[in-house]
């Protein structure tokens, strides 16, 4: 959400006043079709004399690409273990910025901004498509997704869609969603035009962060301003389940799934720590403290850690998914507030937003060392590393399978 009228929220002590500040500026408008994605053929089935090796298969969602490994959903993100879609792509770093309107391009290898984009109101994230071709800007308060060539880093013509606070990618690649905060709604969209296909509205305010089960049959959405949770049935595009945070003033935000698929991870910024829930059951889940404004949440290359920014204390906090405890917390050198990112192709460095600094750091994954500090624009969010290694995407800043 815009910067500025969080930190009235969180000083007021209620996330609803932004809400209805926010709302007042929204304004109605059409949709209308564009993009040019096309998405790729499946992949090929594994040669005869290999099938009798491979782990059981999961009876995943139809059209979903096969589940590489069932006790690891991001066993197709390994170092540099690109797709031949983004092979030629130049690696860069995509930072919208949302009190600019601009989109800093940074190169990783120099840390040197090589580009400055204009795109639409308010850019809250930067999201890889399903077939990889394409980075779509979700202008939320432009209403319009500015699309950008990867390989050629342009920028093409908008296309209008309402609200479009953040965005994700069915995992058989059918739909679009569209996270339609103040509108309340989840908006199904054709994946390559946005055309609207199916709107499920919700009673939850905030809807802005998701993950898919290992299977890709439903997923887990954060309601921001509501300290909710949804599960959605993803063939039906229809919520199945809905409950409220156990704690006074939750502020859920980002979401991944666990490697093993079993669990999920909500980082709350109001509760500082991460919510940790069974999928399958939807049950009570529970508070695993992280540190002040636990806010975004990304898996290592070799799944065995994730890191956690908290954007109130300017830290990291890695957390071990087989000790299934916080081992180590890295603290920004000169302070900070880091949001959201992601990890290099390699999976050496971590890529943070700093959203209420104009500025975007560069973090080693092997030693918490400060490698950069990068000015941007005013209010950086979303940012996404790109290429990352992966067969498609589900949406986000880059979630990978």
């Amino acid at each position: 959400m815009h910067p500025t009228l969080l930190r009235r929220a969180l000083l007021t002590g209620t996330a609803l006043t932004a809400v209805a500040a926010l709302a007042a500026c929204g304004t109605e408008s059409k949709d209308k079709a564009g993009g040019t994605d096309q998405s790729p053929k499946a992949a090929a089935p594994a040669p005869a004399h290999q099938r009798q090796k491979e782990k059981p298969a999961v009876p995943g969602l139809p059209g979903m690409p096969p589940v590489l490994d069932p006790n690891d959903v991001y066993a197709a993100d390994r170092p540099n273990r690109l797709s031949p879609v983004v092979k030629d792509f130049p690696s860069r770093v995509y930072v919208p910025n949302t009190e600019s309107d601009t989109v800093t391009v940074i190169d990783p290898e120099t840390y040197k901004v090589v580009d400055t984009l204009h795109v639409g109101r308010q850019p809250q994230h930067v999201v890889p498509s399903w077939d990889l071709k394409t980075l779509w800007v979700n202008n939320n308060r432009g209403h319009t997704l500015t699309p950008i060539d990867p390989k050629t880093g342009k920028a093409g013509k908008e296309v209008e869609v309402h609200d479009p606070y953040n965005l994700y990618f069915t995992p058989n690649g059918k739909y679009a969603i569209v996270m339609a905060s103040l509108d309340r709604e989840l908006v199904f969209r054709d994946p390559h035009t946005m055309k609207r296909i199916k709107t499920e509205p919700v009673t939850c305010y905030g809807v802005n962060h998701a993950d898919f089960s290992r299977d890709g049959r439903y997923f887990i959405v954060s309601c921001e301003f509501s300290g909710e949770l949804l599960k959605v049935d993803t063939e039906r595009m229809e919520v199945v389940g809905q409950q409220k945070l156990p704690f006074k003033g939750a502020m859920p935000q980002d979401v991944k799934v666990s490697p093993d698929g079993k669990r999920f991870y909500i980082a709350d910024m109001m509760a500082d720590g991460m919510w940790v829930i069974d999928g399958d059951t939807f049950g009570k889940p529970t508070l695993l403290p992280t540190g002040k404004g636990c806010h975004g949440l990304y898996v290592s290359r070799d799944s065995r850690e994730m890191y956690v920014s908290n954007r109130g204390e300017g830290t990291v906090s890695v957390f071990d998914f087989t000790e299934d405890r916080i081992t180590k917390k890295w603290h920004l050198p000169d302070g900070g507030s880091p949001d959201m990112g992601g990890v290099s192709a390699d999976g050496k460095v971590l890529w943070l937003s700093g959203r209420y600094d104009a500025e975007v750091y560069a973090i080693d994954t092997r030693t918490g060392k400060q490698l950069a500090r990068i000015p941007v624009g005013s209010g950086p969010h979303g940012l996404a590393v790109y290429p990352q290694p992966g067969r498609y995407s589900l949406g986000h800043t880059g979630i990978f399978r």
